[in-house]
């Protein structure tokens, strides 16, 4: 568990699912998905479909709830996008637009950049988002990441290609900052 002020970020416990199914999956075309990789299809599914799922979250290394001020607002959470060559991805969500343009994403971020340096024998830590999604960029750009990558025009949505961008982080660039 890891705090700054008012948020937290920590492994999910048994508790937090029901919040978590209202959040990602309750609703058919949740606001948050119109940034999250809005070019992939949401799909809503019943808390019931949900339950046999959601046992594998809890106390997951990979995928930890976002709490401000005692409640769960999104989650954060890490992929391999290459295990033996530890390159490690990140991802975001916070699920509800007042938790937005507030700096929480970058926070949250922070802390969890910390955690996986100092977990893990990782050499850079980075993310994949869209051109279309500005506050991910920008929330990047706050942590000091690098743009390594823009994949021009992949990204198809509402009638309009996108450009997949890439940001990452060396562990030395993060510890001459902090």
């Amino acid at each position: 568990m890891y705090t700054d002020n008012h948020l937290t970020i920590r492994p999910i416990k048994e508790c937090d699912l029901p919040r978590l199914w209202e959040l990602m999956y309750s609703e058919d075309q949740p606001e948050w998905k119109k940034w999250d990789a809005p070019y992939y299809p949401h799909q809503t599914m019943t808390y019931g479909e949900f339950q046999p799922k959601s046992k594998s979250l809890i106390n997951n290394d990979q995928f930890w709830a976002i709490e401000v001020d005692g409640e769960v607002r999104g989650t954060i959470s890490y992929y391999w996008e290459h295990e033996p060559s530890k390159w490690l991805e990140m991802g975001i969500v916070f699920h509800e637009s007042p938790s937005w343009g507030k700096g929480l994403g970058t926070r949250a971020m922070k802390l969890w950049i910390d955690h996986l340096f100092s977990t893990m024998p990782l050499v850079r830590v980075g993310f994949t988002t869209w051109s279309g999604n500005d506050r991910m960029i920008r929330v990047g750009e706050k942590l000091g990441m690098t743009l390594e990558a823009r994949i021009r025009k992949v990204r198809f949505f509402n009638g309009q290609y996108y450009d997949s961008i890439r940001m990452g982080l060396l562990r030395e660039e993060w510890a001459g900052m902090n």
